[in-house]
């Protein structure tokens, strides 16, 4: 089966009853952790200030979606897991890396919400750059969430090794009641190739090719930047990152298709969206620019498919393990073994 209609299938929303659990997403931006979540039956409600993405979220999940601005004071439904990417300005590499001091910062919401909600489980993501000069503070949070009572592990993960065609390094941490380890990864390599498929042919009236002066400010950006291979899409790997600056903008990295005839021509958003592994069904809202901005915003939802996956996994065995005893003559039997 295609890769993309493997996803189709794979990232349908579903509610299992059996499961019952309420996860709260926080500046869940469209809606990719979500969609992982709700793949795997879990029920979602979202929390996005950007009106966009939020609509985005609203039309495509079941769950729904808040368009708000977050605040330590905000209030929260019940919920048994607590998920989300805060703003993570404060911390990327190409930032000024302020942490605390950065209005942008997203974390003491973060905390907020696990104070008030007390989720039997925790996750964010945040940008590699956390792990580096800013290393302390999430050191900061981590004690914080430990003297919560939470067990902690958490690693650069990329998402490629989670059926991802896309090189994404992101900073996974994951908190629960008791002992958790982040999934191991999946031995599978998805190309760009096969996550397109004939989309990387195709163009017509409305695709965006390259002019010559932009042959020559991408050549020179190259030139600078001492760029050995140019920066086009290869078809036979994983993509490099995908960013809101390099869909969105005409800039010297921007990610583009060499065709056959040598032409080149910028993702579309259908494209770009694949790469990042959203489902062909998935409908973005708002302009180009607002669709691009989501898609670079989000997390993959196939990376988070396996993350839910690996969570649900670990409730489902500590459910069991929680099971009551119920006394059977002179045997103790857990509730949920059969009596012979």
């Amino acid at each position: 089966m295609e890769y993309w209609k493997e996803i189709d299938n794979k990232l349908q929303p579903w509610i299992d009853t059996d499961l019952n659990k309420t996860v709260v997403d926080l500046f869940a931006g469209c809606g990719g952790l979500s969609l992982g979540f709700e793949a795997n039956g879990f029920k979602t409600i979202g929390f996005e200030m950007d009106a966009n993405a939020s609509s985005t979220y609203n039309k495509n999940l079941l769950g729904e979606c808040f368009t708000e601005k977050l605040t330590p004071e905000s209030i929260y439904p019940k919920a048994d897991i607590v998920i989300g990417g805060p703003p993570c300005q404060p911390f990327s590499v190409g930032g000024k890396q302020l942490g605390l001091k950065d209005a942008r910062d997203g974390f003491p919401i973060f905390l907020s919400a696990i104070r008030q909600l007390a989720p039997e489980v925790l996750m964010f993501e945040n940008v590699r750059g956390m792990l580096y000069k800013n290393q302390w503070y999430l050191k900061e949070v981590i004690n914080e969430l430990e003297r919560l009572g939470y067990y902690i592990d958490y690693a650069l993960l990329n998402a490629v090794n989670y059926e991802v065609p896309q090189n994404r390094e992101r900073v996974i941490v994951i908190g629960a009641k008791t002992n958790i380890k982040l999934p191991p990864p999946i031995r599978r390599t998805i190309t760009a190739g096969e996550a397109l498929g004939t989309l990387a042919f195709e163009f017509d009236e409305k695709s965006k090719f390259f002019t010559e002066s932009m042959d020559k400010y991408v050549a020179n950006y190259e030139k600078a930047s001492k760029c050995i291979n140019p920066r086009d899409l290869y078809l036979d790997k994983p993509a490099r990152t995908l960013t809101c600056r390099n869909l969105a903008g005409a800039t010297g990295d921007m990610h583009r298709v060499r065709l056959k005839d040598g032409r080149r021509r910028r993702l579309t958003v259908k494209e770009a969206s694949r790469l990042q592994s959203f489902p062909d069904w998935f409908e973005f809202q708002g302009t180009e620019t607002h669709q691009f901005n989501q898609i670079g915003n989000a997390v993959a939802p196939n990376f988070a498919f396996h993350l839910a996956k690996h969570i649900k996994k670990h409730l489902t065995i500590k459910s069991a393990n929680e099971a009551p005893i119920i006394e059977f003559g002179q045997l103790k039997l857990f509730e949920n073994e059969a009596v012979y």
